[in-house]
């Protein structure tokens, strides 16, 4: 069960990466601002981002759907799985655009 947290968790930050890398190189090779950069890199990585959780929780449907022995442990995690996978990229969707925004502005302020 460990092993699903690491994957949760490696799927959301590896789209969180992407998406501030994208940005930081929307930033420095066409000098746009970082409202500007993020909306583009979330424009670019929003298919592919949402292709790999589609393919991860279809991955996980068989422990839904499947009967048999051990069923009681196997259906609880494909739940969970699933509804990880959806909450934790939506939440990389909104919060690493905003955050980036915000941190991009402190810079802003402080030079």
């Amino acid at each position: 069960m460990a092993v699903i947290a690491m994957l949760l968790t490696g799927i959301s930050l590896k789209n969180a990466i992407l998406l501030v890398d994208f940005a930081i190189h929307a930033e420095r090779a066409r000098g746009m601002t970082a409202r500007e950069a993020i909306r583009e890199a979330c424009l670019l990585r929003l298919r592919p981002i949402v292709m790999t959780t589609f393919a991860a929780a279809l991955g996980a449907l068989p422990l839904i759907l499947m009967g048999g022995y051990g069923e009681e442990l196997r259906q609880p995690l494909g739940i969970a799985l699933i509804g990880g996978l959806l909450v934790s990229q939506a939440q990389t969707m909104f919060t690493t655009p905003a955050l980036y925004v915000v941190v991009g502005r402190l810079i802003g302020w402080r030079r």
